[in-house]
């Protein structure tokens, strides 16, 4: 491992980070009140799965090849299902002012409600952000095949570091960001997700 191994595995984590980084920035600009420790826990999610994605992609390439040549292929759709279904719902709960009767009440929304809310169903979005966001880094394991289980390990735990890093400064910018949509800071974030969705879609599916 040299120099430019370390430098190829930073840039094509950032590369592989920038659909986490704009959801990020969508999910701080429609929750404002997420503090330093919560975004370092919840970007923790994403860098979990961006870590996860290639070294499963490396794993099946070397065992079952077949196998991902065919998931590849839904790859796109499972993206486009995914985000636009946690997009849509952020623009419906911005119509509706949930997230706004939440603050009032003062009871936790959106990225807060991760960790607070007992039925699950905050954690669970926050999941299928993950899978959504980094599902498209499975393939990575095609251009890691050569490295040996020790450089494939150490290119994804870059990739984790630099996806969390980015992660935790996009929640910061979406959150001042989001100050200047007030209260429709939410739709504008479904919107995102949304536009995220079509994009990994057209760029896995049709280019």
């Amino acid at each position: 491992m040299n120099f430019m191994f370390y430098l190829s595995s930073v840039l094509l984590g950032v590369g592989l980070a920038m659909d986490a980084f704009t959801v990020s920035i969508a999910n701080g600009m429609s929750n404002q009140n997420t503090g330093f420790g919560t975004a370092l826990r919840i970007t923790a999610v994403y860098a979990f799965f961006q870590f996860t994605m290639p070294m499963l992609g490396w794993f099946l390439v070397h065992e079952a090849v077949k196998a991902l040549s065919l998931f590849n292929r839904f790859v796109p759709w499972i993206a486009l299902i995914l985000l636009v279904h946690l997009g849509g719902r952020m623009i419906f709960e911005g119509l509706h002012g949930r997230s706004e009767a939440n603050r009032v009440e003062g009871e936790p929304d959106g990225l807060e409600a991760t960790l607070t809310s007992p039925t699950g169903l905050a954690l669970w979005t926050l999941l299928l952000q993950g899978i959504a966001t980094s599902i498209d880094a499975l393939s990575i394991g095609f251009a890691i095949t050569a490295y040996d289980v020790k450089m494939a390990f150490v290119c994804s735990t870059i990739i984790a570091a630099v996806t969390w890093g980015m992660c935790v400064t996009g929640i910061f910018i979406g959150k001042r960001v989001g100050k200047l949509f007030s209260a429709h800071a939410t739709i504008v974030g479904g919107i995102i997700l949304v536009l995220i969705g079509i994009e990994v879609f057209a760029k896995g599916a049709l280019l």
